[in-house]
């Protein structure tokens, strides 16, 4: 028997909070555009081509040094003016009376979110850490179909096998599956991660070394290219350290001797270790 509940009332709501809602409303619709917008400013350069400006860059001189077309150069201003609404990177106008527009001497700047997609290189004083990468690794064409596969999914029965998640609906099989036939999906998906547990070493080794004391012999699970391995062997030179991860992973790495590489399944079997190390998304 279906309950009867009282009819909703919508609470008297003024002018301005529906025109803020609408504003939220095309926010939301269209926020999807930023990520693209991220992944399109990285594979041009632009965060890398603005620190060898000096931190700040005119549109003349991002124009003379990112791979456009003559074509597509008149594009460049609205990618960038979406960018800095986004929180990107900021501009500079100078002041040039009651109506300053952003133009030829205005000047792009680093955010310090900008900051972390900048490439590094062998005379950088910081040792950064550039997160590129990890942002190519998620907005990838397997990952963005999957997700507008959401309420397909939601409606979907249990029983078909493409029910299991998203990811296969949309692309017929699991990540795992794809990456092993994809090499430049693979490439890219382990530089990403690679690129985030680095960021993330940096601060474990320097700040939470106690959690490794006593340990003798640690396996990194999925533990990718070895990253997290690697800075734990660095760190901590009395730890064996070794990585478990899928033959697609392990097969296209050339060991230098600092870690163990090891073929298998963490769902299967974990070798005999003091610790076991995984990183987990949430």
């Amino acid at each position: 028997m279906v309950e009867n509940h009282p009819a909703f009332t919508m609470p008297t709501t003024s002018d301005k909070e529906l025109l803020q809602a609408h504003a939220e409303l095309w926010n939301l619709t269209f926020s999807y555009l930023k990520s693209m917008a991220l992944e399109c400013a990285i594979n041009l350069g632009v965060p890398t081509a603005i620190h060898r400006c000096g931190g700040t860059a005119s549109l003349p001189d991002l124009l003379a040094t990112l791979p456009i077309p003559e074509s597509k150069k008149s594009y460049l201003p609205r990618l960038m003016r979406f960018l800095v609404a986004s929180g990107i990177f900021t501009v500079d106008v100078p002041a040039t009376g009651e109506c300053a527009k952003v133009g030829a001497t205005s000047t792009y700047c680093l955010t310090p979110l900008s900051y972390l997609l900048v490439d590094g290189d062998d005379t950088d004083a910081h040792q950064r850490t550039s997160l590129s990468p990890f942002v190519l690794s998620q907005t990838n064409k397997y990952h963005v179909t999957a997700a507008m596969h959401f309420s397909e999914w939601f409606t979907s029965e249990e029983g078909s096998a493409s029910a299991e998640m998203p990811y296969m609906m949309a692309n017929g099989t699991n990540p795992w599956a794809i990456m092993a036939r994809d090499a430049k999906l693979n490439q890219v998906f382990n530089a990403g991660m690679a690129a985030d547990t680095q960021f993330a070493m940096n601060f474990i080794v320097s700040n939470c070394g106690e959690v490794f004391e006593g340990v003798t012999s640690i396996v990194d699970v999925a533990g990718g290219t070895g990253t997290a391995a690697r800075a734990i062997a660095k760190a901590f030179p009395h730890i064996k350290c070794s990585v478990l991860d899928l033959p697609n992973v392990i097969n296209s790495i050339s060991s230098d001797g600092t870690v163990e590489y090891i073929v298998g399944d963490m769902m299967s079997s974990i070798p005999r270790t003091d610790a076991v190390f995984l990183k987990v998304r949430h």
